[in-house]
């Protein structure tokens, strides 16, 4: 059975970093972040394939996030630099058995974590 437990939210400042990571159980998988702010959809942010070789971004993170992997510890983690309130949000950790070479929607991946909140403070 697949479980992702993310870690390392909190609250922070305008202009701020935060460093989230996934710990990923049960096999190794395209993984991805989304997230969700109240009364918004989830969208996705950043996404990487089994091997860290291909990642993508969604316009309002790119330069700013980013995305890896370490396949020994069976992590994935999101940098996050440069965080805006508008990044204010539940974080969420996702995994598909397929591989999508794209962020993805929600209905794509096949587990999810519980999610971890970030807030960001003007």
């Amino acid at each position: 059975q697949v479980q992702l437990v993310e870690s390392g939210g909190g609250l922070v400042q305008a202009g701020g970093s935060l460093r989230l990571s996934c710990a990923a159980s049960g096999g190794s998988y395209y993984m991805a972040w989304f997230r969700q702010a109240p009364g918004k959809e989830r969208e996705s942010v950043a996404a990487i394939r089994r091997n860290g070789g291909f990642t993508v971004y969604a316009d309002s993170v790119k330069g700013r996030f980013t995305i890896s992997r370490d396949n020994a510890k069976n992590t994935v983690s999101l940098q996050m630099n440069s965080l805006k309130p508008e990044d204010t949000a539940v974080y969420y950790c996702a995994a598909t058995k397929g591989t999508l070479y794209k962020l993805g929607h929600p209905g794509e991946y096949d587990y999810w974590g519980q999610g971890t909140q970030v807030t960001v403070s003007s």
